[in-house]
């Protein structure tokens, strides 16, 4: 059986990256460590894509597109508006990813590392060190969503959360009345998640309302951590009046606890989300939530990547997607 990339790396004791950069070829891998990898490559019997090897040298007309999961609506309305743009204008895209079992900086590097690609649109949590290793393997045209963390040096689209969770937190204390508000975050090293939660707590402080720390609990986007920290916050001597999910999954999360509870939403407490997955609008009650362009993204991300592929080599382009609160009524 052919081994992977990831089995030559720990083998050799060097990076997946290295690993990619030395089997293309790549001349800033020293000339001992290519010689290894290589040596490892053959004792391992690893065998190339033959078809990637022609595209080394070419240009490719297929359009990468690496994500955490597929599984997620959110991730599928990206996959959504890639695609659409990407077969407007005669491309293709290949969807790669990292799944449950690795990570995003091996996916990155096994999809670069296929020279298969000639453009790759990446959707990750934070542009951290090894990812930006990994998007460096292969030089050709990247576009990064997500995480507004100030990168310079990527074409990037991302969301103004901070933005949307500012006008949530707003609107549940000016128009609902609420003084009494939880949070439920997103996983920690998530730029999306981080400002989600600065521009709900700015909001309170803004407008003099405390909040206990107790009601600010830790979830990672998935309905399962929705549930979790609803009942947490449900156990609390002082219940808060209204919760916030920082994306609609926690939320409906959030709904199955309260109902199991024998609650009612909103009466006995309110829920709001943030993304606007099309699920949310047929809940009972339908959930007011943040709306994020979901598909809108994909689109940009897919325009802007091509015009690469196609020669544009302007400056660095960064786009910022608004937001904008979609009252329902569960709160």
């Amino acid at each position: 059986m052919a081994s992977t990339v990831k089995e030559i790396a720990k083998k050799a004791n060097v990076s997946i990256a290295t690993v990619s950069r030395a089997l293309n070829g790549d001349e800033k891998v020293k000339k001992d460590t290519k010689e290894l990898v290589l040596l490892v490559a053959k004792e391992l019997n690893y065998n190339p894509n033959i078809i990637a090897r022609n595209f080394v040298k070419k240009s490719s007309n297929i359009v990468g597109l690496i994500l955490p999961n597929i599984t997620d609506e959110f991730f599928s309305e990206i996959i959504r508006g890639v695609d659409q743009i990407t077969y407007s204008r005669g491309y293709y895209t290949s969807v790669a990813s990292s799944h449950e079992n690795r990570s995003i900086e091996e996916t990155i590097a096994a999809v670069l590392g296929s020279g298969l690609v000639g453009g790759v649109v990446v959707l990750v949590p934070a542009l951290d060190k090894e990812i930006r290793n990994s998007l460096n393997i292969r030089k050709i045209p990247k576009v990064f969503i997500g995480g507004d963390n100030g990168n310079k040096n990527f074409d990037s689209i991302v969301i103004d959360n901070y933005q949307g969770a500012f006008l949530m937190a707003e609107y549940l204390m000016k128009k609902r009345n609420y003084n009494k508000l939880a949070f439920i975050t997103g996983p920690s090293k998530n730029q999306d998640a981080t400002m989600r939660q600065n521009g709900f707590l700015d909001a309170l402080k803004k407008n003099e309302v405390g909040i206990k720390n107790s009601w600010v609990v830790r979830g990672d986007f998935t309905k399962e951590s929705g549930r979790s920290a609803c009942e947490k916050l449900l156990k609390l001597k002082e219940r808060p009046q209204v919760i916030f999910a920082s994306n609609d999954m926690m939320a409906i999360g959030c709904y199955e606890v309260i109902k199991e509870a024998g609650l009612t939403i909103p009466n006995d407490i309110g829920v709001a989300g943030f993304d606007d997955i099309i699920i949310s609008q047929y809940l009972s009650p339908p959930l007011t939530t943040v709306k994020v362009q979901i598909m809108e993204i994909g689109k940009q991300a897919a325009n802007l990547l091509m015009n690469r592929m196609e020669g544009d080599d302007s400056k660095t382009i960064h786009i910022k997607i608004s937001t904008e609160l979609v009252i329902r009524n569960s709160c």
